[in-house]
């Protein structure tokens, strides 16, 4: 429509807008025919900016703003903001934010198909009801498709034949070429004589035929919506006869041209305005999040935009035709703020790691361990012991090597892990425990990936961002599994809550508060380039704890220490962090090494829709909900049942019981807390 009006002469233009016309006569009346002629220049020689649906990422915010974050991808909308540009300024409730699942270029549709889902809510459809859609155009064919997703049958009109392939997959039953077919009688047949039920008149005809049809075409007591810019002539005799109920599908929906919503943000009460323009932009992304709507079948062409120029062009000619949704896009090259930072949405999903089978085909020959200290004599062989065959026990000590080897059943003792793991085994799998200090789990992790075995490693899984990146490429084009010790997922308390928080819809809130004691500056953890620091040699398990009950990705991380850096320990000692997660949930975690020994060492408390949960060691549960206390007690903190279900994965009898993508979410998270702590500001992840 620009691009034709733009080449019109001041007549062809007068014709086409009749009440811009109307406007200049007022004013030639009041300021005379030059100051009037004069305005129409001024008019015409100003610039006018293209679009009015957009996708992208947010940059800014404003400071007020609640609602949206850096780094939200979300849809935008509005003839005066979601303009063609690289960058565009948006009110609040002209912006929803896109769902996981939908693409940018899907979102850049979200306001047209707006239009055409209020045009189905004027239109008030049964299920059954037959609808006639006059033109099928982008907005007529997105008319199509809704009606189809609310049970709808649709015969739809075009004059173009190059439409009947679009129309027919998004829905329509009939497609009807009024040249070529007289529609009247293809709709007495359709409908048995009855006519249709409604008519959406999608198009930009200049005549009354199109209405005319309409009315003819309708049933008694039919309705016709017009969301086209179509002459709309009613004859008063079959209009009047019919008792025909005509509406008009104003733009999105209530609120559009409303300055008070759209610029002033005064949202309206649900309870009288159900569907808004935002509320509207909602109901289509989720439309397109599910896969109801196929934006694919509508797509023609996807195009740079800088050769969106000649896009403009070829509309106006034969190939117009066959074009119906044409996406403008920016990221030929990468996204950048306006100060030249690289732009990333914090909730674009990471990219998968893809590995082996989640369940072994055949179990496991042998299980070795290297690193016998007193954790793994204490806590995880007990477990092992008669339930797999042991084959070599690795320990920096002969004797303690010796004497792991005689108490728990080994065939072989030794002090060196390398030659244990140099043979890449294909036929028979596998299976080692690495419970060693930290700065060793990476580098024995990655030799025992390229041997493909199966990996069981005390955590933390390693202590770098490069180690995790290596452990990555090992795990997509291996056939290894990694676990991480993160046994607390596995406790009977943990299960018993993560059942309460399945039956609990919305968000949730956790609060882990760690009485860790004084680190004595003598104990290896003290040593910074063996433990990597209690960041990540222990926060990291409450921090993957957070990941374990919300289910959900964490986005962001502030976090802060609560003890001076300085003296005999070099890094944090006492850390607060708080982090969000994708699903609106938050979780805080207090690990201090202040406070008094008869405090319990760990203390969960988890907030939710209609209940508060705390536990407390891992040993007590209790469960306020519904006005009534619950209590149950436990007994332990769930190694022995997370190498359980690691032996049942071992023999092929289960899944893996922590999925990789888990584990390396929940290194991600901690390296994210150290980075926000050394940083001092709020992390996001990518």
């Amino acid at each position: 429509m620009k691009v034709e009006q733009a080449k019109m002469n001041l007549l062809q233009k007068a014709k086409a807008r009749p009440d811009q016309v109307r406007k200049v006569l007022d004013t030639a009346k009041t300021l005379g025919w030059k100051a009037a002629m004069d305005k129409v220049r001024n008019r015409l020689e100003t610039p006018t900016p293209l679009g009015y649906s957009a996708a992208g990422v947010v940059v800014a915010v404003d400071p007020l703003n609640t609602r949206f974050r850096v780094g939200d991808r979300v849809a935008c909308a509005g003839n005066e903001t979601a303009l063609h540009a690289e960058f565009i300024a948006v009110p609040d409730l002209l912006v929803a934010k896109v769902p996981e699942g939908v693409e940018n270029w899907q979102a850049a549709y979200t306001t047209v198909v707006s239009i055409a889902l209020q045009t189905v809510r004027q239109l008030d459809p049964s299920i059954g009801d037959r609808v006639l859609v006059t033109g099928q155009g982008l907005v007529g064919l997105l008319v199509t498709a809704l009606l189809r997703a609310n049970g709808v049958r649709v015969m739809a009109v075009d004059l173009a034949s190059a439409r009947k392939p679009f129309a027919e997959r998004m829905g329509a039953e009939r497609f009807i070429i009024p040249s070529q077919q007289n529609l009247l009688d293809e709709v007495r047949v359709w409908t048995g004589g009855f006519g249709v039920d409604a008519v959406v008149l999608a198009t930009a005809a200049a005549t009354n035929a199109p209405t005319e049809q309409a009315i003819e075409a309708l049933r008694d007591r039919g309705r016709i919506v017009v969301v086209g810019n179509t002459k709309v002539d009613l004859l008063w005799k079959y209009a009047y006869e019919k008792e025909i109920d005509v509406r008009y599908s104003r733009s999105y929906g209530p609120g559009r041209y409303d300055p008070s919503y759209e610029w002033g943000g005064a949202d309206y009460p649900i309870g009288y305005v159900r569907w808004t323009e935002q509320r509207n932009f909602d109901a289509c992304l989720h439309l397109m999040k599910t896969g109801q709507l196929d934006l694919n079948a509508l797509t023609t062409r996807t195009v740079p935009f800088l050769k969106s120029l000649a896009v403009y062009q070829e509309l106006l000619g034969e190939a117009g035709a066959r074009e119906v949704g044409v996406v403008l896009n920016y990221r030929d090259e990468d996204e950048r703020s306006p100060n030249g930072n690289k732009v990333v949405a914090a909730n674009e999903p990471s990219l998968g790691i893809s590995g082996p089978p989640s369940r072994l085909s055949a179990p496991v020959t042998r299980l070795d361990v290297i690193g016998a200290g007193n954790f793994a004599r204490t806590m995880l062989l007990p477990h092992l012991k008669g339930q797999v065959p042991l084959g070599t026990v690795v320990n920096n000590t002969s004797l303690s090597a010796k004497h792991v080897k005689s108490k728990f059943g080994f065939a072989e003792a030794a002090t060196d892990y390398q030659p244990l793991l140099q043979q890449k085994e294909e036929a028979n799998p596998s299976a080692v425990i690495v419970a060693t200090r930290h700065h060793l789990h990476a580098p024995i992790v990655c030799a025992a990936l390229r041997a493909n075995r199966q990996v069981f490693v005390e955590k933390p899984l390693c202590l770098t961002r490069e180690e995790l990146a290596e452990i990555d490429e090992l795990i997509s084009n291996g056939k290894g599994s990694v676990q991480v010790g993160f046994n607390r997922r596995f406790a009977g308390a943990s299960t018993e809550l993560k059942k309460l928080l399945g039956k609990t819809p919305g968000p949730k809130t956790a609060s882990y508060r760690v009485a860790a004691g004084k680190l004595d500056p003598a104990h290896w953890y003290a040593n910074h380039a063996e433990s990597g620091g209690r960041v990540l040699g222990e926060a990291c398990h409450f921090l993957d704890y957070f990941c374990f009950l919300f289910d959900a990705k964490p986005i962001r991380a502030l976090a802060q220490t609560t003890w001076p850096t300085v003296g005999r320990l070099p890094f944090p000692d006492s850390v607060a962090a708080q982090i969000e997660f994708s699903d609106g949930s938050s979780g805080q975690l207090v690990y201090s090494a202040e406070g008094d020994s008869t405090w319990p060492k760990e203390t969960c408390t988890v907030f939710g829709a209609g209940f508060v949960a705390e536990i407390e060691n891992f040993q007590k549960l209790v469960v306020h909900r519904g006005r009534k206390v619950s209590k149950y007690s436990f007994g332990g903190k769930g190694h022995g049942e997370q190498m359980v279900a690691w032996l049942a994965y071992l023999r092929g009898e289960a899944e893996h019981p922590i999925p990789y993508e888990q584990t390396r979410q929940s290194m991600l998270l901690t390296f994210a807390v150290l980075e926000s702590i050394q940083a001092g500001r709020a992390v996001d992840l990518q």
